[in-house]
C-alpha cells in the first residue's frame, strides 16, 4: 500500500513530481522512489512512496523498472501467487516475491487485458519505454483512489487530490457543483471532483496517454453488467455458496509479510470477518472503540463493546479497546485536510483513531467489514424503502394522522436524544415518494426545496443537475428486483463516494492499509446472484449473509440489533462544537462568499437546539465543508498539518 504520483509531458515535470510525492509521504513512510524518461518533446516522471507489506526487501521497491516496462502501483494483489504460477509457466522470470513484479509481468503478457484478471485493490501507472505510452488504471470497485488533471497535452496524476492542489501551486478552482453534491450527500460522488480541472479515474477503467498527444480511455469491468449476469444466474436457479466465498476472500486478504489485525465493532460484518480470520491466523489482534459514557448515553448508542468482547473471547482474538474522547476541535481540521474532499461522515475519525492506535502497536494492515451493508441490503434505508411501498397502501386519512402526530414529537431533550422519533420523522419524509426519489431522500441530507433554500439562488440549475445525475445512475439497469436495484445504486455511488473514500484517506493518514474482503470481485458477483427477497426477509436485512455467518458465529451475535460505526454527534454538537457552529454561521467563509445563506443556517441551528429537528449531521458537514473551503481557497489550513 502506497502513494503514487507522476507527470507526463508536463512543464517542470521533475519539480512537480517531487512535490506530488512529498505530499503523499504519509501513505508510504518506508521508502521513496523516482523515475524519469524522455517522451516525444517532453518527459515522463513517476514517483512512489512505499508502505512495505509484501516483499519488504529492495526487490519490491518502486517505481519498478524491468525490461523496458516501468510500474508505480498502490494496492495489493490477493491472487498474486496464482498469477505468478501461471506467468512462470508461460516463461516469465521473477527477481523477488512482491505482487508488484507479478503485476508488471502480467502487464507484459496481457497488456490491459490483465486488468479483469486482477483480484485486489489498486491504482497504477505503467510506462512503456519502447512506445512512450503511459497507462493509468483503477481497480474494479474503486477501493483505491486515482486523481488526474490534464492541461493541453500534459497530464499529472496522484493518489490524493491535495497532492494535485499542492503541485499546481494553488491554481485549482473550486467546483461549486461538487460542493452542492457534497451538501446533498455529505460526500462527493465519484463522478465529480471538488476542483474544476481535476477528475477521478472511474472504477474499472483505464486511460492511455500517447507521445503524439492522443488520449484513449477504456472500461474493463462494469458493475451494471455484473448485476445483470447475477440476475441471470439467480433465474437459472444458481445459488452461490456465500459462506465459502466470503471465507476464501478473507483468507486471501490475509496475504502479508507483516502482521494483520481486524476492526471489530461487535456488529455482524466485522465479527464474521474476525472469526474467519482467526480460523486462518490464530491469535490475530482486533481493535474496537468505545465512547465516553455520557456521550453514548446522550446519543442512546447500543453497547457494541459487549459483543466485541464476546467474539474476541470465543475465537481467541487479542482485543484492543480504545476509548474515544477525541478533542474534536483539533481533529476536525486535521481530518478535513486528510479526507481531500468535503466528506461529512464522522466515522472517518473513528477509522483514523483506530488505525493510529494499531500503527503505534506495530500493525500496518487492518481488515474491515466495509461493503457488506451495500451489497447485502443491511442499512435501515433498504428496509425502510421496502416498508414505504406497503405504507403507501395505507388509507390517506390514516397516513395524515400519523404524520401530524410524529411531527409534534421532539427528537431530543436537554438530557438525551430519541432515536426512534428521529427514525420516524426521517421515514415520513420519503415514505410517499416515487422509488428513485424515495431512495435518494432516505439517505441524503436535504430535499430539493431545503437544498435550494440553503445555497446561493444562482446555483438552482446545479441542484437540478445533481438530482438528475442520481436518477440517471439509479435507473441505469435492467434489474426487476427493487432490493438489488438499491444495492446496485449503493455499490456504484455510496460505496466508492463515501465509505471507500474515507476509509482509504483516514487509514493512510495514519500510514496504515485497510483491506475490505467484502468488496471483492467474487463476493460482489455472488451478492448480485442473490435475489432481493433473500437479502431482506421479514424485517431482517442482510438475511443471506446472516445465514452464512451462522456457520461460525453464535446466533446472538448474528441476529443482534444493528450496531453503528458512528460517533456521538448530537453530544459533540451540543457541547464541544457549539461555539464553532456559531462562528461558521456568523462569520464563515461559505456564508461570506454567498455560497451558503446565513438565514437558512441560523434556522437549522435554532431548530436543532430546540430539539424539534435533528440537524447534528447537517451541521457537522457544514463544519467540514467550511474547513475544506478555507484550505482550498486560502491555503490557510494546510500549514497546520
Amino acid at each position: 500500500m502506497c502513494g503514487i504520483a507522476g507527470t507526463y509531458r508536463w512543464p517542470d515535470g521533475k519539480v512537480v513530481t517531487d512535490r506530488l510525492t512529498d505530499t503523499l509521504a504519509h501513505r508510504g513512510p518506508d521508502g521513496a522512489g523516482r523515475y524519469n524518461h524522455p517522451v516525444g518533446d517532453g518527459e515522463v516522471h513517476l514517483g512512489h512512496r512505499r508502505l512495505a507489506i509484501i516483499d519488504l526487501s529492495e526487490t519490491g521497491a518502486q517505481p519498478m523498472v524491468k525490461d523496458g516496462l516501468v510500474l508505480t502501483y498502490n494496492g495489493e494483489l490477493y491472487n498474486a501467487p496464482e498469477l505468478r504460477a501461471e506467468l512462470t509457466a508461460a516463461g516469465a522470470r521473477f527477481r523477488g516475491t512482491s505482487d508488484t513484479e507479478v503485476l508488471l509481468e502480467a502487464w507484459r503478457h496481457w497488456g490491459t487485458d490483465c486488468l479483469p484478471r486482477l483480484r485486489g485493490m489498486f491504482a497504477l501507472g505503467v510506462f512503456d519505454e519502447r512506445t512512450g505510452d503511459l497507462v493509468l488504471a483503477r481497480d474494479q470497485l474503486g477501493i483505491k483512489p486515482l486523481f488526474l488533471l490534464r492541461r493541453g497535452e500534459g497530464l499529472v496524476f496522484a493518489s490524493e487530490l491535495k497532492a494535485l492542489a499542492a503541485a499546481t501551486g494553488g491554481s485549482l478552482e473550486v467546483d461549486h457543483a461538487a460542493l452542492v453534491a457534497s451538501l446533498l450527500y455529505y460526500w462527493v460522488p465519484d463522478s465529480r471532483c471538488a476542483f474544476r480541472e481535476a477528475e477521478k479515474l472511474p472504477p474499472g477503467s483505464w486511460l492511455r496517454c500517447r507521445p503524439d498527444g492522443r488520449v484513449e480511455r477504456g472500461t474493463y469491468w462494469n458493475l451494471k453488467d455484473v448485476a445483470a449476469e447475477g440476475r441471470e444466474r439467480a433465474r437459472g436457479g444458481e445459488q452461490p455458496d456465500l459462506a465459502a466465498i466470503v471465507e476464501e476472500s478473507t483468507r486471501q486478504h490475509l496475504l502479508s509479510d507483516v502482521p494483520v489485525a481486524t476492526f471489530l465493532s461487535g456488529g455482524l460484518d466485522s465479527s464474521y470477518l474476525t472469526a474467519l480470520a482467526a480460523r486462518h491466523q490464530p491469535g490475530i489482534s482486533a481493535y474496537t472503540i468505545g465512547f465516553r459514557a455520557e456521550d453514548a448515553k446522550f446519543e442512546a448508542m447500543p453497547d457494541d463493546l459487549r459483543y466485541a468482547r464476546q467474539v474476541a473471547e470465543r475465537f481467541g482474538v487479542d482485543l484492543h479497546e480504545i476509548e474515544i474522547a477525541p478533542n474534536v476541535l483539533d481533529l476536525l481540521p486535521r481530518m478535513t485536510y486528510s479526507l481531500d474532499e468535503p466528506i461529512g461522515d464522522p466515522a472517518a475519525i473513528n477509522t483514523f483513531l483506530i488505525c493510529s492506535a494499531a500503527r503505534e502497536a506495530g500493525v500496518k494492515v487492518m481488515l474491515s467489514g466495509m461493503g457488506a451493508d451495500e451489497l447485502f441490503a443491511g442499512y435501515r434505508k433498504h428496509l425502510a424503502n421496502l416498508i414505504a411501498l406497503r405504507y403507501q397502501r395505507v388509507p390517506g386519512p390514516l397516513r395524515r394522522g400519523v404524520a401530524k402526530a410524529v411531527d409534534r414529537l421532539p427528537v431530543a431533550t436537554a438530557r438525551r436524544g430519541y432515536r426512534s422519533v428521529r427514525f420516524a420523522k426521517r421515514f415520513l419524509s420519503f415514505a410517499e415518494l416515487p422509488e428513485e426519489t424515495a431512495f435518494r431522500r432516505s439517505y441524503t441530507m436535504y430535499d430539493q426545496d431545503e437544498l435550494l433554500a440553503l445555497i446561493d439562488p444562482d446555483l438552482a440549475g446545479t441542484v437540478d443537475d445533481v438530482l438528475t445525475e442520481h436518477a440517471d445512475v439509479y435507473e441505469d439497469n435492467e434489474l426487476d428486483d427493487f432490493v438489488n436495484r438499491m444495492c446496485l445504486g449503493d455499490a456504484r455511488m455510496f460505496l466508492p463516494g463515501l465509505n471507500l473514500a474515507y476509509t482509504d484517506r483516514s487509514s493512510m493518514a495514519a500510514s496504515t492499509e485497510v483491506r475490505v474482503p467484502y468488496v471483492d470481485v467474487e463476493v460482489v458477483k455472488a451478492a448480485f446472484a442473490v435475489p432481493g427477497d433473500r437479502k431482506i426477509v421479514g424485517r431482517q436485512g442482510k438475511a443471506v449473509l446472516k445465514e452464512a455467518a451462522t456457520s461460525i458465529l453464535p446466533k446472538e451475535i448474528v441476529y443482534r440489533p444493528k450496531g453503528l460505526f458512528s460517533a456521538p454527534l448530537r453530544a459533540w454538537m451540543s457541547r464541544d462544537l457549539a461555539p464553532l457552529v456559531r462562528e461558521v454561521v456568523n462569520d464563515g467563509l461559505l456564508v461570506e462568499s454567498g455560497f451558503l445563506r446565513r438565514d437558512a443556517l441560523a434556522r437549522m441551528v435554532a431548530e436543532d437546539a430546540s430539539g424539534q429537528r435533528d440537524f447534528s449531521k447537517h451541521l457537522w458537514h457544514v463544519l467540514t465543508l467550511e474547513y475544506w473551503y478555507r484550505d482550498a481557497t486560502t491555503g490557510s489550513g494546510q500549514s497546520t498539518h
